[in-house]
């Protein structure tokens, strides 16, 4: 089965700060916005977090991300449930201190079905734990 971008309109996204609360220059909206000229800007803070609320069950196959260089993390760990469960652990991603597109294929298990995913970047590359993300990918298959 092929894979579909996950998030949509319908997507609940929250993100854990943003820089110097400026929602409209850094806010979680240009995650997915697919401009190279916008990014979500998280503020300072040694763990920082996106999470998203499908608007049905799916599963997660990949998540595409795109740091810019300097305020990347070197650890993501990927946490998801259905609705009403605690979050789970699914998996940890170790990124590159990059601006490329980054293309993970996290080893979940297959029949993982989420409601929630939740991601937290720690161990920032950025000295005051500050986090850019220009682009967010989660893609699988809607159930």
């Amino acid at each position: 089965m092929p894979l579909e971008p996950l998030v949509c309109a319908h997507t609940a996204t929250r993100v854990s700060s943003v820089l110097n609360r400026d929602v409209k220059q850094f806010g979680k909206q240009h995650l997915f916005d697919g401009s190279e000229e916008t990014c979500w800007n998280s503020d300072q803070g040694t763990s920082q977090w996106v999470t998203l609320d499908f608007p049905r069950p799916v599963k997660v196959s990949q998540l595409h991300i795109q740091f810019q260089g300097g305020f990347s993390s070197r650890l993501c760990t990927l946490e998801g449930c259905r609705t009403g469960e605690e979050l789970v652990k699914i998996s940890e991603l170790y990124p590159q201190d990059s601006h490329a597109m980054q293309i993970s294929f996290p080893r979940m298990v297959e029949e993982t079905v989420l409601d929630k995913l939740k991601i937290t970047f720690g161990s920032s590359t950025d000295f005051f734990g500050r986090v850019v993300v220009y682009h967010l990918g989660v893609l699988g298959e809607r159930l």
